[in-house]
């Protein structure tokens, strides 16, 4: 979202793509970092090229839509969870941009998932590694014609590629 934020007040205010001569396209990687994983010295650069190159503050309110939500799924305490998620919807709706309507629309779709996901540390991330298995399987056999040939050659690629657990 800060990446098509920063991408659109480019083209809005020159016209074209940023080059390296716009010291926030030098320093994109920047606006991706977190504030606290900054140096003095990064951090410095940071605020100069929002000075410099976001009249509009579009991009530092996008920004700090983004640090909002990444505080939000940082907590695990309920009650911090939801003043972190009235903070972020807040900032989305204030920021009145298409991009973090859109991010706080996806996150509001998918609140249910994000609240299981932050209060009780349950995820289906060991489904989605066994569904990615599944598919580069599929892929690289080029097709099966025999549904057993193919069940046993996922099987046999699960067991070669993952580590041995319990199940969860």
């Amino acid at each position: 979202m800060v990446t098509e934020v920063r991408q659109r007040v480019t083209r809005e205010r020159y016209g074209r793509r940023g080059t390296t001569k716009e010291r926030v396209w030098v320093n994109r990687q920047l606006l991706l970092t977190g504030y606290e994983h900054l140096s003095v010295k990064e951090r410095a650069r940071f605020k100069a090229t929002l000075a410099a190159e976001d009249p509009t503050n579009k991009i530092g309110a996008a920004w700090g839509v983004k640090e909002r939500l990444r505080l939000l799924l940082a907590e695990t305490d309920e009650h911090r969870i939801r003043h972190r998620l009235y903070e972020f919807y807040r900032d989305a709706a204030q920021a009145d941009m298409p991009e973090t309507t859109r991010l706080a629309t996806t996150i509001e779709t998918w609140w249910p998932a994000i609240h299981v996901a932050l209060t009780m540390k349950v995820t289906n991330a060991r489904t989605e590694g066994f569904n990615r298995i599944i598919k580069n399987t599929k892929r690289v056999a080029c097709g099966f014609r025999n549904l057993k040939n193919y069940q046993r050659r996922i099987l046999s690629t699960i067991a070669l590629t993952r580590a041995r657990r319990d199940a969860a």
